[in-house]
């Protein structure tokens, strides 16, 4: 897929003489004070979209509250010229409402007009194009768009130790572990503070049997963020990888307990009672 917009080409065409025909007569030069014809354009002229904040704090924030009415907002203010701002609100709507072809399909569009209006929103468009492509399970593509964002230049630590993680995530469905831990170390060095990247990381370095590394990462993930329970979800099973079943059982437990109605608590509870059945078909094996 190409990632970036063609160049409008502002060039007059001249047709060269076929084999033996007889060359046209040289032009004659025009006075100095008549204008030359401006030259055809080839393409439709991009005139950048006005920046509407107002218009588009109310379209996202009807994407965030009723995504179906989002979409059919931002549908309007495209076709009123909304341009890349309709976009980058209609791609979130479709996002809010779980359509993920749809989003990116919105975000890709976004993403390239604003590099044609040299808008520095593309990175973020680009980006966003990534995660909806990976929502899709598509890594390849959405690695296609992470790239496309890196090479829009963001230079801010935040930004790109945020885009570096969504880079990691790609590369661990994609199956490229060797790139992932590169990813991931890349973001660790600009947001060290980000609980997500610790967990991810440590869930990676787990299933790759490298339990020390999941220990010290998780570590970090438990000391930012101790109430999240998939954080406490994940260190009980980095130790039931290590055989510590006392310390597994009781991170499941907080997990639980953190959360008891969230899909992570449901997940310990599987957990838990597989380790409860392991015990007891141990303890009954024992003469």
């Amino acid at each position: 897929m190409t990632l970036y917009p063609a160049l409008i080409i502002l060039s007059a065409l001249q047709a060269a003489p076929a084999d033996g025909a007889t060359a046209a007569p040289a032009a004659v030069s025009a006075p100095a004070d008549i204008a030359a014809p401006a030259a055809p354009q080839i393409g439709p002229v991009f005139t950048a979209p006005l920046n509407d904040e107002a218009r588009f704090d109310a379209c996202m924030d009807m994407a965030t509250d009723d995504p179906p009415s989002g979409i059919v907002a931002a549908n309007e203010w495209l076709m009123a010229g909304g341009g890349y701002f309709a976009r980058h609100c209609l791609g979130f709507a479709y996002s809010k409402d779980g359509r993920w072809k749809a989003a990116a399909d919105a975000f890709v569009a976004a993403a390239r007009d604003a590099e044609r209006a040299t808008d520095p929103r593309a990175a973020n468009l680009w980006t966003q194009a990534g995660n909806a492509a990976l929502a899709l399970g598509d890594a390849t593509v959405a690695l296609t768009y992470f790239d496309a964002a890196m090479a829009q230049g963001v230079s801010a630590g935040l930004l790109l130790g945020e885009l570096h993680l969504d880079r990691a995530r790609a590369l661990v469905v994609a199956g490229k572990t060797d790139e992932a831990e590169a990813a991931f170390a890349e973001a660790h060095r600009l947001v060290p503070e980000d609980p997500l990247a610790w967990l991810l990381s440590a869930t990676l370095a787990r299933r790759l049997g490298k339990l020390e590394r999941a220990q010290a990462d998780i570590d970090v993930a438990a000391r930012l963020a101790p109430r999240d329970p998939e954080v406490a979800l994940e260190a009980g099973n980095i130790a039931a990888t290590a055989g510590k079943y006392d310390i597994a059982r009781r991170n499941w437990t907080q997990a639980i307990d953190i959360r008891p109605d969230g899909p992570v608590a449901k997940t310990a509870r599987d957990h838990l009672t597989q380790l409860d059945e392991a015990e007891s078909a141990d303890s009954t094996a024992k003469p």
